[in-house]
């Protein structure tokens, strides 16, 4: 199975599992916000058919979720070269900002509560039971997401769990409520609902920050940096790297990186030691899933020194001029290296032209000082094949 066809596999495994997950907490936040409703319209209870409204409000964000999934996943195209991983990271930017309002809709609620006492919570036995259940169903689904959002690498799904847990807060707060009225503190559940929403809008906040970062292309962690190094530095023929770049896509990462390597290897010996890079990574380094690796004869970050050299055709046609005692077809085949601003040329002859070694040593020098007048050349090997 070829790099693509694994990652569009595990591009459809990750999708299942974020539309499992989500579908579940979908369900939760139904049956929740039904029995809420129901059991405060019995109850007579304003406070808690508020919170199943709250329940039921979770549903706009679990479908969002669940179109961002669906999207997210699709394979690369044209237009999107890089697939479509940024629609989750815009899902989880829109998540960040629903948790702030959910914030602020908690502190706004518990400051009108401290300010009119006619708006003090109703608090009933059926009230504390359901207020529990839903506590402990919201705290369960949390775990659950958070678990899948690790595993998954998915900022989109660990937004969601916190979602669920602000919803599993504000019950909390209710509780917190019924024991202060109890306990003749008829306050408390508006002062532990400042502290939550305080706690909610940080969490919204960070989820916001992270995710902006990730839109404008913000490096991986140094962390991460130190070993993706450490593992291209242990491929035999990488000499060092340079112009490291990454970026996070979702739960992937791209990876572009220029290593050099012995500037005297064939072409296709150096695409195998870049090759062995990229399968390396993809390999070792779990978030990184596109790499693209640059093979450079030299270190060229500050700029390459070789930018004003001819071409190779220049170069060729000013040869055949000064070795017009060689046939044309072996002035063609000779090989340039392009190193520190100057050209090194290899050329190849058959041993048959010589009749001794006298005559080889001869017909060097005479090409090296044929070429003396080309500023660009730094120096000329011949090597003589049977």
């Amino acid at each position: 199975m070829d790099t693509f066809s694994k990652m569009t596999t595990a591009q459809q495994r990750r999708y299942k599992d974020v539309r499992k997950v989500t579908l579940i907490g979908s369900l939760l936040d139904f049956l929740l916000g039904v029995a809420k409703i129901l059991v405060g319209w019995l109850a007579n209870s304003q406070a808690l058919i508020a919170d199943g409204i709250h329940s039921l409000s979770d549903l706009l964000t679990d479908f969002m979720v669940l179109y961002a999934a669906k999207h997210s996943h699709k394979d690369a195209d044209e237009d999107h070269p890089y697939g479509h991983g940024r629609i989750e990271t815009l899902a989880t930017v829109s998540l960040g900002v629903v948790l702030v309002i959910v914030a602020i809709g908690i502190a706004a609620s518990s400051i009108q509560r401290l300010n009119d006492p006619s708006v003090l919570l109703d608090f009933t036995a059926l009230a504390l039971l359901v207020a529990l259940v839903s506590v402990v169903s919201k705290e369960w689904i949390y775990h659950y997401t958070m678990a899948a959002a690790r595993r998954l690498r998915s900022d989109m799904l660990m937004a969601n769990a916190w979602h669920s847990r602000s919803d599993a807060f504000s019950s909390i707060v209710v509780l917190i409520g019924i024991a202060g009225a109890m306990l003749g503190y008829p306050y408390l559940d508006a002062v532990a609902a400042v502290v939550v929403a305080a706690m909610i809008a940080r969490i919204g906040f960070d989820l916001i920050r992270s995710s902006t970062r990730e839109l404008i292309d913000t490096a991986l962690d140094p962390e991460k940096i130190t070993i993706i190094r450490e593992h291209i530095h242990a491929v035999n023929g990488v000499r060092s790297i340079h112009t490291l770049r990454s970026r996070k896509s979702a739960g992937d990462a791209f990876v572009d990186v220029h290593i050099q390597v012995d500037p005297r290897l064939s072409v296709s010996e150096g695409h195998q030691i870049g090759d062995a890079v990229r399968r390396r990574l993809l390999k070792q380094v779990d978030e990184v899933t596109d790499v693209t690796v640059h093979i450079d004869p030299e270190n060229d970050e500050a700029g390459s020194p070789c930018n004003d050299l001819p071409f190779r055709e220049k170069v060729i046609d000013e040869l055949k001029q000064r070795w017009s005692q060689l046939p044309v077809a072996a002035v063609e085949t000779v090989t340039l290296h392009y190193l520190s601003g100057e050209i090194d040329v290899e050329l190849d002859l058959p041993i048959e032209i010589l009749q001794d070694t006298a005559e080889a040593k001869h017909l060097v020098q005479e090409l090296k000082q044929a070429v003396t007048s080309l500023p660009y050349i730094s120096d000329v090997q011949v090597r003589f094949k049977v």
